[in-house]
């Protein structure tokens, strides 16, 4: 005759079995998180330093082709000069404006780690629910 432990162990060796393949996909999850987050740190950091050079560099050419206008055309109207270089500055800086603006909408963060964890949850409901 079959004792209650003895019927209980094929249900303890799944579960056991279970849970041990949930540890091995939560642990494949993490490991997927941590190189995201590393290529995401790598690919801002190279963002930053990037802006910061053309920051750097367009300054400067902008500093003198401001100074070689303003000595060409300063005969003609110093203050025409200088309200053109200020508008056509601030176009500019409102285009960039909108194409930080837009970057920021469309930035998504660890995407391939969010879509792996839709993939489970959807396995997940179809299978055990």
């Amino acid at each position: 005759m079959e004792t209650p432990l003895q019927r209980q162990a094929p249900w303890r060796a799944a579960a056991k079995q279970i849970v041990q393949r949930c540890i091995v996909i939560a642990e494949n999850r993490l490991q997927l998180l941590v190189v995201e987050a590393e290529e995401e740190r790598a690919r801002i950091l190279q963002a930053l330093w990037l802006a910061l050079g053309a920051a750097v560099f367009g300054l400067l050419a902008g500093l003198v082709l401001t100074g070689a206008i303003v000595l060409a055309l300063w005969e003609h109207s110093p203050l025409l000069t200088l309200l053109v270089l200020a508008a056509i500055y601030a176009g500019a800086a409102i285009v960039c404006f909108w194409r930080v603006e837009r970057l920021q909408r469309n930035w998504q963060t660890l995407p391939e780690t969010l879509d792996q964890l839709r993939k489970d949850g959807k396995w997940l409901k179809q299978n055990l629910f």
